[in-house]
Order: structure tokens, then C-alpha cells, then sequence
């Protein structure tokens, strides 16, 4: 049951540890082989005084596999808790997550399924693997997995306290430690994966001989986080991490930390956001193959080459980095036009800094932004190609912490004891049952109510069904079973269109304080165009307070929905929500990995998928936004729209048009056209039959100002799910739309197969044929009233 499609199985788990069972040290003599670790000496910051090594030990490396519901292994720490509480209090030497109960199920399968199929496993205390360093562990924890590769809605997860070893014996002759992609399935939907708290270790490996540490090869909706890997120093062969297993559509990779070898990070796909990445003694940081590539907040120490874009095609944007380089911190190929745009903003760097066809054309810091590639300067509809050009980019304090763009590390809640949670099926007063049937909209609501402020509220995987609005109060922090613990709006007061409900409501307009939502699936189980997904109002007294990590939605696509198997064809009898999310004007979050997918295939099926989501992500807040490795993909109207915004900051906005729309089909606004609101686009600056401009918006900006966003692209694939029917070759008119606005700072946006990249008050502005590159269209910097 762990494989192919069924992603209403797999979508269900969390200490998931899964391709980790990779074999991992295998002796020659059978036994395994470690380094001799000195605690104080890097590369290891992490250090297990028991053991003195820290390899898979029981409170340290624990599994799950997604999909059915049986108790786990850890010991049933949760009894009912009382309503009185005090708040919060820190101090634990256990990770939470092992202690306590996990009674999550996969609600769709039959109950003989449940009963023999458990969605957390321990490699320790239920299969048996050694974790004293002594003995090779790798067929145990194989048979945790039931093979060597992470499937669809599997996560590995270690204990982050303690985080495990795996570690490759001296003869390893595989050529990767750990898969990550599911080999029935190709690259680009490989969703549903995640990897944590791991340490991996090739040191024992020869140096020079050809090895991966981790295949990455997936794409949206995973989380690969808080990981190390250990490779040995002047390695000519050891490689971190790959894409090798076929072409993927990633959107995020963050808080990783890359010791030695050859190269840290070899890729190749669609784009990618590298958050707060670090490479010590790497001779390349990293090979950065794809179209859009942003960095963020990296670290370059000790490495010959920071960054090879010689094969990003399209964009490369290197926000708040440091660099410490024996060559250049980035090396590329030389252009002349809108190919290979870099923009560099806040980099720090001793060293060359960009190194283009072999030529030195930047050394040292950049305290400004500087822009390779073509430049659109306030007022001014005629683009200039600038060669190297420093422009001014004015950050409001409101978005910083110590002059940079404000990140921060997806919570583990780690220093939290098990007696600091509920886990909200086991509250004696109030049942709630995430079994994709019964309705848990009372003692939902009644639960995050009495403990919020007081306890952080754990979901174990199922399907909770509500039928009507949740409400995260002021305080609440919601931990979930990655991809596998969904909130599903069901019933009439989700149906009208015109009045729209929250599915889930965060915090009361005017609320300041706590709201974290971590590793939670948003999705609805009929046809509900009046479900508001997710509605944002409070705001956060620091960044971060009010924030969502690997949370993502999902529309259709997967069985626990009628809209799998009736919305095949026709998208007027399938406006199956009103809209993702939705930040207030009251609002100030922080987002990070999230994707908003209004399915185009079905994962549990064969059934075609015409799906007509109404919006994406409406945003109106201006306290402070961080947009970090977002998505939104085929909703109709558009999938970013900033309204009366401001303060925003995006590091990569990646999207598809509907594959739906064009000629052939509906045109929009319908089917959408009878329940407009104001912050909607009508697409009356379209002739009425003209269906490639009668298509949704990537990006709509209505009335806001102080708006940070890089590395942007929107890709047009199909018309009426077949190819482009265009005489040009274009699959839409428009792509990004901007009304009576001030300072917007665009850099790095990419198109595919569009005709006009930015409109301003409807007049077309820049366009893909003046800006050839990447997958079409690129824009190094766009200025608008700045």
C-alpha cells in the first residue's frame, strides 16, 4: 500500500522516515562502520552524551508511512486535559512528536486496511534496528519502509534534538545513500515528501568516488528541512543533493547545512528557493540548473565557486548572502540580453563576486541592488539592458530583522514537553474523530478555544470534516501529520457563492498576538463555491508569530471529495471553492512552502480534473507579509492578488494557468462573472470574445505600494487541456496586471508563452517578444513608481 498513486493513503503521517532505510553502512564483515566524532569540532554541532554518537536512537529517529490508522509506538502520553491552564511553559529533553499518542488514520481506506496498516513507525522500539552504533541498522528500517525509496506521501522525520546519522560503510557501492522521488511516478508529481532532522554521512566513503547523499527529485508540496550532510573535505566525487531521476517542479529547499564534497547541491527543474543554506568547505556551493532560481539568506564559507548558474536559463536572484570564495561566488556565461538576468541585493563577499564567460564583472559587496539584464525604470515604457546597474531598493523596517528580509526555521516545537500538547482526538469532552465522515465542527472549535494560549494542539493524520467555520483564536499554535491531516468543508453553508464563509477564520480583525499553523492540508469534500479556504485576521506583535509552514491546499484530485469523480469536463458546474486564502487588511503573516492547487490530474485515479477554484491568494494586509517558496496553480480569476497592499516581501511566486481555460472553453470571468467582488479582476479590457485574454492573471496589483517580490513566474502550458491554439505561439494574452500603484519592485519575473508580462492600467508595458529568455519572457527588474 505504500506506493503508487493513493494519495488519500499516503497523505497520512509524520515522524515518517522513509528512503532513510537506505542501506546504510553494511561492512564488509556485516557490521557498521562510524567516524570517530570529537563533539567540539566540527562538522557535527549535534551530539548525543549517552551514546556519544547519536545513531538512531528511540528518541531519535522515528517513522511513519503514510496511510492507515493504528496507535503508533510511542507510549500514549495524552490522556484528556482539564481546562485550566497557565500558558506555555519550555523545558523538555524528549522531541514531543515520539511521546505522544498517534491515533491518526487514513480515513478512505476500508477498515481492514486501518486495522493492519500503521501510519507511524518507530525503526527502534517496533523493527528492531540498533541504535547504539554498533550493528548495521539498514534492514530494519527497510522494512520499516518497505523499500529504498520515499513514496508519495511519506516523510521522514528525525528527532531535532538529537537528529540521527545515517551514514554510508566504506564500501557503499549504490550510487545515492537516499531517494527521494517515488520511482512509479515521474518527477513533476511527486508531491507529498518530506525530509527532517537528519544528518547524512558519506565520510567513509573514498573521496573520489562517484556519490549522491540524497536524490531530490520531486516537486511541490515537500519539505526537505534542518538536514546536514556530512561529506569528507577535497572529495572530487560526493555530491549532496541531486535532481538525477528525471525533471521536477520544486518550489523550496531550507535550513540545510553542507559539509566538504565535491558539490552541494546538483539540480536541474522548473525553480527553486534556497532559504537559509549553508556550504562549508564545498568546492561548488551549487550547480543551479533551471529557469527562476532565487537564494536567500545563504552562506558561501571556504568554497571555490559559490554558485555555477552557467545552465540557469532564465533568472538568478541572491538575496542577503554572504560569501568567503577562493574563485567567485557566482559563475556564469555571458549575455547580451534578457538570458541569464541575475540580480544581486544585500550580498556580502570577500572574493570575486560575479564571474561571467571567465571575466571578473563584480568583486566585493553589494549594499544596494545590482542588476544584470533587462530594466524597466519608473515611468518609463522603453527598457534599457543594463550590464551591471545598481538601483536603489528602499526595504521598510516593517519587513527586516537586523537589515535583512525577515526568515524563520519551520517549528518543531521541540523545547516543549509532551504534556505541553493535546492531541485533539483524545479530549474526553469533546470527540473529534478525522475519519472523512462524521462532522468535527463543534468540538473543533470548543478545543482550540479552551487551550488556546494554554496548548499547542496537535492534528494526527485523518480527514476532519467541518460545516462550518473553524476559528483559530489569538494563541493558537496547530501542529499537523504532514500531508496527511486535512480540514475538509462540507454542507450548505459553504454553497453561496455570494456570501462567501471561512473554512478556517485565523484570529478576529484587530487581534494581535500568536497563530502558527504547521504541516496542514486545507481542502473541501464537495462543490462549495461560497468556501473561503483559509481567512488570515490577526496580526502578529513580532514576525513570525502569525505564520504557516508546509501547509498547503488542495482542490480535488484525491479521493474524500465528490469533486474527483463529477468535475471532468464542464467548469461551470464546478466552482469547488470561492478561494484559497485570503490575508486581511488586519492581518501580518508569514508563509512559507505553502501551495495552493486546484487539482489538474487526479492522484487516486484515472478521473480528468476541470476544477474551476475561483481565486488563489488575495492579499490586503500592510503590517507586514513574507512570502516564501509560495505557489498557486489553476485557479480561474488569478493566483496572486495584492489589493490596497503593502509591505509585502515574496521570494518566488511560482503558478500555472488553468489548464482549462482558452479557446474552447469558458471564458473569464465565468464561471465566476454573477458573484464578483471589488478586489476581483472582470477582464472588461478584453474584447468579449477574445479568449487567450480572457484568461486568469498570475499576478493582479490594485492600489498597493511597498511591494518586495522576487523571482516570479507563471507558466501557460494548454489550452482547453490540449496544446496552445494560438497562431503565435502565446497560451495567453497577460500575465501580471498593475493599477494605480507605488513602489513596486519586481525582480526577476518569467513568463512562459505570454504575450504581454506586465500591463499597467491595461496598457501593455513589456512584453515576452522584448524580452526573450529563460522559458520565454524575462525581466530582470521592473520599477514601477519607485
Amino acid at each position: 500500500m505504500v506506493g503508487l498513486k493513493q494519495i488519500s493513503c499516503l497523505s497520512t503521517l509524520f515522524l515518517n522516515t522513509l528512503a532513510a532505510a537506505i542501506p546504510i553502512s553494511q561492512g564488509a564483515d556485516g557490521s557498521a562502520e562510524f567516524p570517530s566524532i570529537d563533539k567540539n569540532n566540527p562538522p557535527f554541532d549535534i551530539w548525543n552524551e549517552t551514546t556519544g554518537i547519536g545513531f538512531f536512537n528511540s528518541t531519535n529517529f522515528t517513522l511513519g508511512i503514510g496511510a492507515a490508522g493504528d496507535v503508533g509506538d510511542g507510549p500514549a502520553n495524552n490522556p484528556a486535559q482539564t481546562a485550566s491552564c497557565s500558558g506555555l511553559t519550555t523545558g523538555s529533553s524528549q522531541f514531543w512528536y515520539e511521546a505522544i499518542t498517534h491515533n491518526g488514520e487514513s480515513s478512505y481506506l476500508t477498515a481492514a486496511d486501518k486495522a493492519s496498516y500503521s501510519v507511524f513507525r518507530n525503526v527502534v522500539t517496533g523493527f528492531g534496528a540498533d541504535n547504539t552504533g554498533v550493528k548495521d541498522a539498514s534492514a530494519a528500517i527497510q522494512n520499516a519502509i518497505n523499500g529504498i525509496q520515499l513514496f508519495v506521501g511519506t516523510v521522514i522525520v528525525g528527532d531535532p534534538i538529537n537528529p540521527p546519522i545515517l551514514k554510508a560503510s566504506s564500501n557503499f557501492s549504490d550510487d545515492h545513500i537516499v531517494y527521494a522521488k517515488d520511482p512509479n511516478l515521474g518527477g513533476t508529481v511527486n508531491f507529498y515528501i518530506g525530509f527532517k532532522n537528519i544528518v547524512i554521512d558519506s565520510t567513509a566513503v573514498n573521496p573520489s568516488q562517484s556519490l549522491g547523499l540524497l536524490d531530490w527529485t520531486v516537486s511541490q508540496a515537500t519539505q526537505i528541512t534542518n538536514v546536514v550532510f556530512n561529506m569528507p573535505i577535497g572529495s572530487t566525487g560526493h555530491t549532496g543533493l541531486t535532481t538525477d531521476y528525471g525533471y521536477n517542479s520544486n518550489t523550496i529547499l531550507g535550513d540545510l547545512t553542507f559539509y566538504g564534497g565535491n558539490i552541494g547541491l546538483d539540480l536541474s527543474g522548473q525553480q527553486w528557493v534556497f532559504k537559509d543554506i549553508t556550504f562549508s568547505g564545498t568546492k561548488i556551493g551549487v550547480i543551479a540548473g533551471a529557469t527562476d532560481i532565487v537564494f536567500q539568506g545563504c552562506m558561501f564559507n571556504g568554497v571555490n565557486i559559490g554558485i555555477n548558474a552557467s545552465s540557469t536559463s532564465g533568472s538568478l536572484t541572491v538575496i542577503d548572502s554572504t560569501g568567503i570564495v577562493s574563485n567567485t561566488l557566482i559563475s556564469s556565461h555571458t549575455s547580451n540580453n534578457a538570458t541569464n538576468s541575475i540580480v544581486l541585493d544585500n550580498i556580502q563577499n570577500v572574493g570575486n563576486t560575479v564571474t561571467l564567460g571567465g571575466s571578473v564583472v563584480l568583486s566585493g559587496s553589494v549594499t544596494d541592488t545590482w542588476v544584470h539584464g533587462d530594466l524597466y525604470t519608473s515611468g518609463n515604457s522603453n527598457k534599457q539592458y543594463a550590464s551591471g546597474q545598481t538601483v536603489n531598493t528602499p526595504r521598510p523596517s516593517v519587513l527586516l530583522s537586523n537589515g535583512d528580509y525577515f526568515t524563520m526555521k519551520p517549528p518543531t516545537y521541540q523545547d516543549y514537553a509532551v504534556d505541553q500538547f493535546v492531541n485533539i482526538k483524545t479530549v474526553t469532552d469533546y470527540p473529534v474523530y478525522g475519519d472523512g465522515y462524521t462532522d468535527d465542527t463543534v468540538n473543533i472549535n470548543a478545543i482550540l478555544k479552551q487551550y488556546a494560549g494554554c496548548k499547542i494542539i496537535y492534528f494526527p493524520a485523518g480527514t476532519y470534516i467541518v460545516t462550518d467555520t473553524i476559528l483559530a483564536p489569538k494563541g493558537s499554535r496547530i501542529f499537523g501529520d504532514a500531508y496527511a491531516s486535512a480540514i475538509s468543508a462540507a454542507g450548505g453553508n459553504f454553497a453561496n457563492a455570494l456570501t462567501p464563509r471561512a473554512m478556517v477564520q485565523v484570529g478576529e480583525a484587530g487581534d494581535v498576538g500568536v497563530a502558527q499553523i504547521n504541516d496542514m492540508i486545507f481542502t473541501v469534500s464537495d462543490v462549495l463555491p461560497g468556501c473561503k479556504m483559509v481567512e488570515v485576521n490577526i496580526a502578529g506583535s513580532n514576525p513570525g508569530d502569525v505564520g504557516f509552514w508546509n501547509s498547503h491546499f488542495r482542490v480535488g484530485g484525491a479521493k474524500g471529495t465528490t469533486i474527483e469523480e463529477i468535475c471532468l469536463n464542464d467548469p461551470d458546474t464546478c466552482k469547488a471553492a470561492w478561494g484559497m486564502m485570503h490575508l486581511t487588511n488586519t492581518s501580518s503573516a508569514y508563509l512559507e512552502n505553502m501551495w495552493g492547487w486546484t487539482a489538474d490530474h487526479d492522484l487516486d485515479g484515472n478521473n480528468n480534473q476541470t476544477i474551476a477554484t475561483g481565486r488563489g491568494i488575495l492579499v490586503e494586509a500592510t503590517k507586514g507579509t513574507w512570502l516564501i517558496g509560495t505557489a498557486f496553480e489553476h485557479n480561474t480569476l488569478y493566483q496572486y492578488n495584492f489589493n490596497y497592499a503593502s509591505n509585502v516581501f515574496s521570494a518566488m511566486q511560482q503558478s500555472e494557468t488553468p489548464y482549462w481555460q482558452g479557446p474552447g472553453s469558458e471564458y473569464a470571468p465565468d464561471p465566476w462573472a454573477g458573484s464578483l467582488i471589488a478586489s476581483d479582476p472582470n477582464f472588461s479590457n478584453c474584447a468579449a470574445g477574445d479568449a487567450l485574454c480572457r484568461m486568469a492573471f498570475f499576478e493582479r496589483i490594485q492600489s498597493s505600494s511597498d511591494l518586495f517580490l522576487y523571482g516570479g513566474c507563471v507558466w501557460a502550458f494548454f489550452n482547453d487541456n490540449g496544446d496552445c491554439n494560438s497562431s503565435n505561439g502565446d497560451c495567453q494574452t497577460n500575465a501580471i496586471s498593475t493599477q494605480n500603484s507605488s513602489a513596486l519592485y519586481l525582480y526577476n519575473t518569467n513568463v512562459k508563452s505570454i504575450t504581454n508580462m506586465v500591463l499597467d492600467n491595461f496598457t501593455p508595458i513589456a512584453t515576452e517578444a522584448d524580452n526573450v529568455g529563460g522559458w520565454g519572457g524575462v525581466i530582470a527588474a521592473y520599477l514601477y513608481s519607485t
